[in-house]
């Protein structure tokens, strides 16, 4: 039995048959022995590089390669860790990466396995923003025509932002200064890791909201958080995010930042206030210029209203003097209606008149019933004697022509034939035979006379006994020593 090195180093301390030399070793053992070297020799490591051939596999582990100039390492990141990651990564992506060093023995590779993932530098993060910003424009997620009209004065504001910043008080406070509002707040995290997924969740919440729904559905949404650097705002230019704000049914208003911070959020967006502030005085007026606008607005209507009615008022005077005697009018109309009633009634009665005189005419022409029906009667008898008479004559021509039919079919009947002295030969199965090929000598027949049977054996057939002739004797092959001349060979 060989025993097997437990380090690179013992090997050189092994025989085999006597010779000196290394152990052998089987791959799994060699690969074994490499992935437990790479692994204790390199603990954690980080290492910077640019990604290419990602990939995410449907179980949901990623799959990449890190690379520069000169060198290539796989790398993987298994599910649970890829859900925590706040970069999610692409092919070009310059990134820094944490994690482990191990080998793979079934490709005789090495790899990272990567617990943290961060873009290399704001060169490259400013990169990735403007790669992401070209994909969701080609895709129209930025088109103007996709923009949604704020709502003159919303019954409730939804706020997506973190409940323990100032954001969510200025809001509140400058809403309370313009026009106070019903405000509804979806605490999130506004950076770090989870912070994407909390803001998507947040606006597709918002927007799930029906009308039977315990929480009133906002009239639209204002998604906002402080400033900071671009790392601090990198979760509201996450593809999530500006696909949610984009897919909302809900007019949506950005604030995120300062005036001079730009996210992908904001053109995805319906409107971009320059800050959260900025985004309550989007969202809502004056109360107190709208108060002074409807005074103003009551006070030169009730002035125009005011003029309308006096003139209305001069101009139906002047009308009214120049009516005529409204009385003499009716008059007029009143006789003429007289007129034309006592015209109608007359014309009435006359008409009346004519019809009755035109329908009893009508009434003499028209025959009565019961004479129609005692026509009909007679009718019918008559033609109910004559169907009766020519079924019967149809039914005896046709009992003459079915008797001449079964005395003709009984005349071809081949019981005729036997009465004149034939007989019916039948074989062993009762079937009739019809030659004498089908007879041989000692064949038992019946004979079916006209008035029964009787049983028979063939003795002879045409006058003699028929005998089956024998087969010709096979003629042999000539062999050579018959042959009276014998062989010259």
């Amino acid at each position: 039995m060989i025993k097997r090195p437990s380090s690179i180093k013992e090997e050189t301390a092994f025989d085999l048959d006597g010779d000196h030399g290394p152990a052998v070793l089987t791959v799994t053992e060699i690969s074994a022995l490499m992935k437990r070297i790479v692994e204790e020799e390199f603990g954690r490591v980080r290492v910077q590089g640019e990604i290419s051939g990602f990939k995410r596999a449907a179980s949901g582990h990623l799959y990449f390669k890190l690379k520069d100039d000169k060198a290539v390492l796989d790398g993987i990141c298994w599910r649970g860790t890829a859900e925590r990651l706040g970069v999610s990564p692409e092919d070009g992506m310059e990134v820094v990466v944490a994690g482990r060093l191990t080998t793979y023995p079934a490709r005789s590779n090495y790899q990272i396995v990567v617990d943290s993932l961060a873009i290399a530098g704001e060169g490259a993060l400013l990169k990735l923003l403007e790669d992401r910003r070209k994909k969701l424009a080609a895709e129209g997620l930025f088109d103007l025509e996709a923009k949604k009209d704020l709502p003159f004065l919303p019954d409730v504001i939804g706020v997506v932002t973190s409940e323990s910043g100032a954001v969510f008080r200025d809001i509140l406070h400058r809403l309370d200064d313009r026009f106070p509002r019903h405000v509804l707040l979806w605490p999130v995290t506004v950076q770090g890791k989870n912070a994407a997924t909390e803001i998507t969740a947040a606006i597709n919440g918002f927007n799930a909201l029906g009308k039977k729904s315990k929480v009133p559905r906002p009239d639209v949404l204002i998604v906002a958080r402080g400033g900071g650097s671009l790392e601090d705002l990198m979760a509201f230019n996450e593809e999530s995010v500006v696909r949610a704000a984009y897919a909302s049914t809900i007019p949506l208003i950005s604030a995120v930042g300062h005036e001079a911070d730009t996210t992908l959020i904001d053109f995805a967006a319906d409107q971009r206030a320059p800050t959260p502030s900025a985004a309550a005085e989007m969202a809502v007026p004056v109360r107190a210029d709208l108060i002074t606008q409807v005074e103003d607005d009551g006070a030169r209507l009730t002035g125009a209203v005011n003029r309308v009615v006096v003139d209305g008022r001069g101009r139906l005077d002047g009308l009214a003097r120049g009516l005529p005697d409204l009385g003499r009018l009716v008059e007029d109309f009143i006789q003429r209606l007289d007129d034309w009633t006592e015209r109608l009634g007359n014309a009435v009665r006359g008409g009346m008149h004519s019809r009755h005189v035109v329908l009893a005419g009508l009434a003499a022409t028209i025959p009565k019933p019961q004479q129609r029906l005692k026509h009909a009667q007679s009718q019918l008898k008559r033609e109910a004697r004559a169907l009766k008479a020519a079924g019967k004559s149809i039914l005896g021509e046709n009992r003459q022509a079915l008797k001449q039919t079964s005395a003709l079919m009984e005349s071809y009947s081949y019981q005729r034939v036997l009465e004149r002295g034939f007989v019916l030969v039948a074989d062993g199965k009762d079937k009739p035979v019809v030659s004498v090929v089908n007879l041989s000598p000692g064949l038992d027949v019946t004979m079916r006379f006209h008035d029964g049977k009787a049983g028979a054996t063939v003795n002879t057939i045409n006058g003699g006994i028929r005998r089956r002739k024998k087969k010709p004797p096979a003629k042999r092959k000539p062999d050579p020593g018959d042959d009276p001349q014998g062989s010259l060979l």
